[in-house]
């Protein structure tokens, strides 16, 4: 790859950040930091009914309206971290295509208990397959769940 071509394919991932800051604000989309997990936050706001906190917070990125926390996780790659219990949690798979798929979405608790026998839970990041936490949530029932935004179920 020549200099010429890196310097264009770099030019085209900050016209992208640049779109992205322009429609939310409060995100820094920053390529060194945390550009994968602030995608994933403008999607489960778009999507999910949920408001994002100002600034991304160690438990919650954002509250639904019942006033439950919701920590939002998103990954290019086959797993996807847990720290801390969240109220809910809302893991996303994201594909290069743009289009992307829900991993987990319920409380934070089902995950922690199904891992409470592995080392560091609850206290370091760590890393879940995302078939395992897709299995996890599939008999979580709707009520215990990030409801989709009504725009985006009409």
């Amino acid at each position: 790859m020549s200099q010429k071509q890196i310097k264009e394919a770099l030019g085209l991932i900050f016209q992208g950040i640049g779109m992205l800051q322009t429609e939310f604000a409060h995100r820094q989309f920053t390529i060194d930091g945390r550009l994968v997990g602030d995608i994933g936050e403008i999607i489960a706001a778009t999507e999910f009914d949920i408001e994002l906190d100002d600034v991304s917070r160690a438990i919650h990125d954002g509250k639904m309206p019942d006033g439950r926390g919701v920590q939002i996780k998103a990954t290019f790659q086959d797993h996807l971290t847990f720290k801390t219990i969240p109220d809910l949690y809302l893991g996303f798979k994201l594909f290069r295509d743009g289009t992307h798929e829900v991993i987990f979405n319920g409380p934070g608790r089902i995950i922690f208990d199904h891992y409470a026998g592995r080392a560091g839970i609850g206290e370091k990041l760590l890393r879940f397959p995302n078939t395992v936490l897709k299995r996890l949530s599939a008999d979580i029932p709707d009520s215990s769940r990030v409801p989709k935004r009504l725009s985006v179920l009409a």
